[in-house]
């Protein structure tokens, strides 16, 4: 019997054990965990080709996967909601590039360096012969970069369908998936870097046009998940064994302006539902937003369970250089926010770039 005789007999066999993609979807929400190909299957398939490596090249889910990630928390998050989805799926995931069958990317944008780093990892991959699947903020920004034209790319908000990209593109085939749409859930499965620190997006994009930083083109304006999507987030984060999560976005200052709410009010709402014994870190606020309620932040900072930190850029010390990138906001406004913090939260830490 040649392969592709095999791989349909097969392919009746796998359809009868193993869900379809849109059903794995239904059950990870209240399953957690999707179980791999019955391995009888998987050992007839074995027996009937009498060669292993055409079991862990054809069938969905058995192969390995590396992934390298780029540039800011938020990046991170979506790094680990792929894995978790391809792992649930099945598949390996493996640190090594070398040891991989496939390798996925994901970008940032935000200044040419972190680009150009991940350019060059693009062309080692393809050196080693890998497939490579780009995601992150370079492609959704510039879809025609040089370098990306054999590689499958998956958007920004379309990281829910990567075990879709992996399995086409380790059939040879190039997919291409940057559709703008609904943010992706933050009940997809996840597997942490650090078993002890979730990373939780609030939003999405950000208000301003800042003429050096392409993150604009690719996240887009603000998009903020609602309260109870996050809460939720949370909760399943420290039942789960996080000691510490992480509040991330593109710009933690401007959460909720777009559904009628605010960043002290929802970490008021996380506070009250976390135990004691969780640490809260927020993310990057840029000046002009978190302005608007400097003295609620200082409350929420002051928190037992909310670390003393917080991170305001302030990217340049001079006004007319601030006007050029178009920060909308002055020196004085940056020495102003620092100095109220520093006055009003003991011991808080400002890290800033």
């Amino acid at each position: 019997m040649d392969i592709e005789d095999l791989a349909k007999e097969s392919k009746d066999l796998l359809t009868q054990s193993t869900p379809t993609q849109s059903t794995v979807h239904k059950k990870r929400k209240c399953a957690g965990k999707q179980e791999k190909s019955d391995p009888k299957i998987l050992e007839r398939i074995h027996d009937k080709t009498g060669n292993n490596d055409f079991l862990h090249s054809n069938v969905p889910g058995t192969q390995k996967v590396h992934i390298k990630t780029y540039g800011c928390s938020h990046n991170t998050s979506d790094s680990e909601f792929m894995m978790g989805l391809l792992y649930d799926y099945g598949y390996d995931i493996v640190d090594d590039v070398t040891k991989s069958d496939i390798c996925i990317i994901n970008s940032c944008t935000v200044k040419n360096p972190s680009q150009d780093a991940f350019i060059t990892y693009v062309t080692k991959s393809r050196e080693y012969g890998k497939p490579v699947v780009v995601a992150g903020c370079v492609p959704q920004g510039d879809r025609n970069l040089k370098g990306l034209e054999n590689c499958s790319v998956i958007g920004v908000n379309q990281i829910d369908r990567i075990v879709e990209v992996v399995e086409e593109t380790l059939k040879g085939n190039i997919v291409r998936l940057l559709a703008k749409k609904e943010l992706p859930s933050l009940d997809l499965p996840k597997i942490r870097r650090n078993e002890l620190i979730e990373i939780v997006p609030i939003n999405q994009g950000c208000l301003g046009s800042c003429t050096y930083c392409k993150t604009k083109h690719a996240r887009g304006k603000l998009t903020s998940y609602q309260p109870k999507a996050i809460v939720n987030a949370c909760r399943k984060a420290w039942e789960n064994g996080a000691k510490e999560i992480w509040i991330t976005s593109e710009d933690t200052g401007v959460y909720g302006r777009d559904i009628g709410t605010d960043l002290p009010t929802l970490m008021i709402k996380i506070l009250k539902d976390i135990p004691t014994d969780v640490m809260i870190r927020i993310g990057m606020a840029n000046p002009p937003y978190i302005m608007e309620h400097l003295d609620k932040i200082v409350k929420v900072l002051n928190h037992p369970n909310v670390y003393s930190f917080i991170h305001i850029p302030v990217q340049s010390g001079s006004n007319a250089v601030l006007d050029k990138m178009i920060r909308e906001y002055k020196i004085e406004d940056f020495n102003y926010v620092c100095d109220y913090l520093i006055k009003n939260v003991p011991n808080v830490t400002i890290a800033t770039d």
